[in-house]
């Protein structure tokens, strides 16, 4: 019997983003083939990028990532077109996957809220949409527990950091982020998402605000991790 996904893909037929190739009727956003060539984050790599960009300054609790970057390869392709070509599902798909492979880490920190970095208001225009968003929507849905976004507010447009060194990303987003609504993170375990940590800054500007204003703890997670 034809199903639905199936008449649907003969009009209007899906295509995977990594590799072009059309997807099967079982096959949902990515295909598995490309799925299986991205490479996972070891646990001895995470524990090094926690020492290299969390430890020090004691903002961040614990942080996991699930891949690692690569120019030119597939996970490039998902992340670009989640972010510049309006497929925001693709995000909630990654999202549902980090909280599945993480689910007894995140229930292990106790997180009670989930929290995407935000987007300055004139750059979420600009795309439509936060990518993070997405992200923490589907790791929510992984192991329930609410995403809130209208409590850490991104107040300075920042320029974007691609080019820019350690130091110069750390004073880019200095100041850059504010809390509404105090009493909603009092004495709370919060989980920050971004969809690529590269050095850290913006996630520890981030907790540092979240900390300065009651929260227990911060940790972060991220899709994947760049050099």
């Amino acid at each position: 019997m034809t199903t639905v996904t199936e008449i649907f893909d003969f009009f209007l037929p899906r295509f995977c983003p990594a590799c072009k190739q059309k997807l099967a009727a079982d096959e949902k956003y990515v295909c598995p083939e490309c799925i299986d060539k991205i490479q996972r984050v070891s646990s001895v790599r995470l524990q090094f990028e926690f020492n290299k960009k969390f430890a020090a300054k004691k903002f961040i609790s614990g942080y996991t990532s699930l891949y690692l970057f690569e120019k030119d390869k597939e996970l490039q392709n998902i992340i670009h077109a989640l972010k510049y070509n309006q497929k925001f599902l693709y995000g909630k798909f990654l999202g549902e996957k980090l909280g599945e492979i993480f689910r007894s880490l995140f229930e292990g920190w106790e997180i009670d809220i989930i929290m995407p970095v935000p987007l300055h208001h004139l750059k979420k225009a600009e795309r439509g949409y936060n990518q993070s968003s997405f992200i923490a929507k589907g790791i929510g849905k992984s192991f329930r527990v609410n995403v809130r976004e209208n409590i850490l507010k991104r107040n300075r447009f920042t320029q974007s950091q691609t080019t820019m060194n350690i130091s110069e990303r750390k004073e880019n987003v200095s100041g850059a982020f504010t809390i509404r609504h105090h009493e909603k993170i009092a004495k709370k375990n919060i989980l920050l998402i971004d969809d690529i940590i590269t050095t850290g800054s913006t996630i520890n500007e981030c907790a540092k605000v979240l900390l300065d204003n009651g929260a227990a703890k911060v940790y972060a997670a991220s899709i994947a991790i760049a050099d």
